[in-house]
């Protein structure tokens, strides 16, 4: 009977065994079912993370690009006007000085002024008047661009640009800081900070 008794404990421990060693394997099993599918649905968090911060970056690239593109006609287009300005006025001044020191066409002209005027017609440039004008501006402003022109302010903003004659040309002149400094102007904050 001992030898039964014996037979019968190691039957049911050996069966005990084979339980929770199958229970252990579908615990396992179930464990390794879980952390897999865990791991798939990272590994698609990831990819949606990934995907949504690119086409965040894209069109940030995109719009910065677009962006800078309008900055940069802008800052031109203001710069082109400053000059024209500056050259303009230096010019306008100039001639009308030697104009209003020059009494024999001083005379002519308020004499032709008041001519058409007493007849009731009106004051008409002609053409060979027309291009001795055109003529005489491009005489002042080759002039002036010869002696190089400094401009120290566009739209209201200090700057240091200097147009000068370079190479049968005239070339605006520049340091790295001053441009960057003047194209800042036309920038939004956030770009700034992005850029510089």
């Amino acid at each position: 009977m001992g030898n039964n008794i014996q037979e019968l404990a190691e039957k049911l421990l050996h069966e005990g065994v084979e339980r929770g060693n199958a229970e252990a394997d579908k615990i396992i099993s179930a464990a390794k079912e879980k952390a897999a599918g865990i791991v798939k649905a990272a590994n698609e968090e990831a990819q949606n993370i990934v995907a949504e911060a690119k086409k965040k970056a894209d069109e940030l690239d995109s719009n910065t690009k677009a962006e800078l593109k309008m900055f940069i006609a802008q800052s031109i287009n203001a710069l082109k006007s400053e000059i024209a300005n500056v050259v303009g006025n230096k010019i306008v001044k100039q001639t009308v000085s030697e104009v209003t020191g020059d009494k024999n066409f001083l005379h002519e002209f308020i004499l032709r002024l008041a001519e058409k005027w007493a007849g009731g017609e009106d004051l008409v440039i002609s053409t060979a008047d027309a291009a001795a004008l055109k003529s005489l501006f491009a005489t002042k402003a080759k002039a002036l661009l010869d002696k190089k022109v400094k401009i120290e302010q566009v739209n209201g903003n200090p700057t240091s640009f200097v147009i000068g004659p370079s190479d049968g040309s005239y070339k605006v002149n520049f340091g790295e800081e001053e441009f960057e400094n003047y194209f800042k102007t036309f920038l939004r904050p956030q770009l700034i900070d992005m850029l510089f």
